[in-house]
């Protein structure tokens, strides 16, 4: 694990740690637990933390079943911590297959669960708990990012 601080003159004060790990489901909990120290460090709201840690479940765990299968490879997690307005932003980082999860269409949550299509829920649910979300493939890499509000 790696942590360092930024701050410049002019620059926002900015806290970043990092986790590597093999993107397995297993180490979801890792990622959590990684998260949540933090977390509990600067005070951040119980509903807050709620959101997300589901949100980094949701998208580790569709980095660890779907960016390199049927092989493991790496994601990396970092954390930034931003002063005023306060937020939490996560970016999760794999050299899997390319994916933007903001291109999938939104499910239609007006029909009862039996109608329903299987899967997107997660990803759904992510964008509406965090403040944004944004995706880019950069130099082989996929880079979700969520920020959230606290």
């Amino acid at each position: 694990m790696l942590a360092m601080r930024y701050s410049g003159p002019k620059e926002k004060e900015v806290d970043k740690m990092e986790i590597t790990l093999d993107a397995k489901v297993e180490n979801v909990q890792q990622v959590t637990a990684f998260i949540d120290e933090e977390l509990e460090k600067i005070d951040c709201p119980l509903k807050a933390q709620t959101q997300i840690d589901v949100a980094v479940d949701e998208l580790f765990s569709n980095i660890a079943m779907y960016a390199y299968a049927p092989s493991i490879g790496t994601a990396t997690v970092q954390l930034e911590i931003e002063d005023d307005p306060r937020a939490v932003v996560i970016t999760f980082i794999d050299q899997g297959k390319p994916y933007n999860p903001l291109e999938k269409d939104d499910p239609d949550v007006t029909l009862s669960a039996e109608d329903r299509q299987i899967g997107g829920l997660g990803i759904f649910l992510v964008k509406k708990t965090m403040d944004d979300m944004t995706y880019r493939y950069e130099d082989g890499k996929n880079i979700v990012s969520i920020k959230k509000m606290i």
